[in-house]
């Protein structure tokens, strides 16, 4: 798999000559052929590298827009105090990371639990590749229109430039980051609960979480979140890690019962190595849709590559993580299985921790908690706040009003999040939610959709076998993403709410509750 830009050649009377399309263009690469085959601009020599051959301007994007290379986009805010072009590749790996390695590893164990040992790990080993590959997807798309801000703009010029399509990907684009909010507050919730023993009513922690969340998404550029993101990957990573050696050395896990009939958790812990005759749909579909969201994450990409000096070196960032992510993921959810059983698992797996291994190794989870909450409201905020202000000096400069409305804006949405975390109180099927109703169209659909257009705009319409097995395969393999992605919508979320609704009638537990949610 290539990653870098170069040109493709053929032998034509003894001599090799660039190939080039009917517009003139000259290739560069394919993320799935080692040879290239993506046109670029031969008589562009942009800073930010050779520009791709385009798909069609946004329907409500000027001519000036569409024209804003990078280059162009660093000269314009050279004099604004707040600049937002400033991201480094390695910048980019630590808000990737922070993304990534994130409290929803903890998650691994309980899915691998329902699935089986090896199908889960094979399953985390697929997941992680067909993001890679669609990550790519993304990161060439964005390449060829410099002028896109985030994906509701990649939405919009994916669907012929329909308007409707824009407000579609907006409201999905604004709840699935409200959603990861009120995850983050649910799961600050239990962090006080688990640590104070219930001191204080849950929502009352809820609150206190929001707030403090709210006060540190008040940073306005992801350069300055990223040195906090490279401090909370750091410590998840600890987290993890002694939670896996916690499992290992404690002398049984939290739970455990010796034998007898009282009681659900009896005897030593059970390893499935498959899935047991008769898993059903239901808890099959939430553990895959578990692994799922937390591999996914191509929402953030185009907002990320918006704010890189130089988006041509996304990939260097994207490989990093993704090797990180298979090794930790799959040790970490495959070492605490094993030690704590299919009978002792809890999501997020602290649970199945002796009491004082639980509290160090959920205590080291604290700067992501916060973090990838701010993360997620920022990237909201952002979305609203550069429409709000596209144009005025209240965007690139400190300004009362500016910074009165980016407060603003934050607020609203933690109080969004802080009332779905009071709504659906359980971890694991707030996860599986959010995977099937956002992930099917940011993780897979709109980047199926994304290869077939550029390698029509590329190639033409005789595309799908212009380059003979190449094409054919490339169209099976990202129409199946399309697929996959809609299975996904309608499948998983009928799962999701059926387990809801199972987990409202089995746990005696309402909304806005005191009720403890302690670990």
């Amino acid at each position: 798999m290539a990653l870098g830009f170069g040109t493709r050649s053929r032998k034509v009377d003894n001599t090799t000559q660039p190939i080039t399309a009917d517009n003139g263009l000259v290739t560069s690469v394919d993320p799935m052929d080692e040879k290239p085959a993506y046109p670029y601009d031969a008589e562009s020599n942009e800073k930010g590298g050779k520009k791709l051959n385009r798909i069609a301007p946004l329907l409500h994007a000027s001519d000036s827009d569409t024209d804003l290379s990078v280059g162009k986009q660093l000269e314009l805010e050279a004099t604004n105090s707040i600049k937002y072009r400033t991201c480094s590749w390695p910048k980019t790996a630590a808000l990737l990371f922070s993304e990534y390695i994130c409290l929803a590893i903890m998650s691994f164990p309980y899915s691998y639990s329902v699935l089986g040992l090896v199908p889960g790990l094979i399953v985390t080993v697929v997941v992680a590749f067909s993001v890679l590959y669609t990550s790519l997807i993304v990161w060439e798309f964005c390449l060829r229109h410099p002028e896109l801000r985030d994906v509701c703009d990649v939405g919009q010029m994916l669907y012929f430039g329909w308007r409707w399509v824009w407000y579609f990907t907006a409201v999905l684009f604004i709840l699935n980051n409200t959603f990861i909010q009120g995850l983050h507050v649910l799961t600050g919730a239990k962090y006080l609960n688990t640590m104070s023993n219930g001191a204080v009513c849950t929502v009352g922690f809820s609150a206190i979480w929001t707030v403090l969340s709210w006060v540190c998404s008040l940073p306005r550029t992801f350069s300055a979140l990223s040195k906090l993101a490279t401090f909370s990957a750091f410590f998840t990573f600890i987290s993890v890690l002694l939670a896996a050696i916690f499992a290992g050395i404690e002398s049984h896990p939290y739970g455990y019962n010796t034998g007898g009939t009282s009681g659900t958790l009896v005897g030593n812990p059970i390893v499935l190595v498959v899935a047991t005759k008769g898993t059903g749909f239901v808890s099959g579909m939430n553990a895959f849709l578990n692994i799922s969201y937390t591999f996914i994450g191509q929402i953030t990409i185009p907002s990320f590559i918006a704010e890189m000096r130089e988006p041509k070196d996304f990939p260097k960032a994207l490989w990093a993580v993704t090797i990180c992510e298979i090794i930790v993921f799959s040790l970490v959810g495959a070492i605490v299985y094993v030690y704590t059983g299919t009978q002792y698992n809890t999501a997020p797996a602290f649970g199945s921790l002796q009491e004082i291994y639980k509290k160090v190794a959920f205590s080291l989870m604290i700067p992501t908690l916060i973090f990838l909450g701010v993360l997620y409201a920022s990237l909201s905020a952002r979305f609203i706040f550069f429409r709000a202000f596209d144009g005025t000096r209240h965007k690139g400069n400190h300004t009362v009003l500016g910074w009165s409305a980016w407060a603003g804006i934050l607020a609203l949405l933690w109080i969004l999040a802080f009332i779905i975390a009071e709504v659906i109180p359980f971890f694991s099927a707030l996860l599986s939610l959010m995977s099937s109703l956002f992930d099917s169209f940011f993780g897979f659909i709109f980047w199926g959709t994304a290869y077939m257009r550029m390698r029509q705009a590329d190639y033409g319409p005789g595309w799908i076998t212009s380059r003979g097995v190449r094409s054919i395969w490339g169209f099976a393999l990202n129409l199946f993403l399309i697929l996959f992605g809609l299975f996904m919508l309608g499948g998983g979320t009928y799962a999701t709410c059926e387990s809801i609704v199972q987990n409202y009638d089995s746990i005696a537990t309402g909304v806005f509750t005191c009720k403890s949610n302690a670990l």
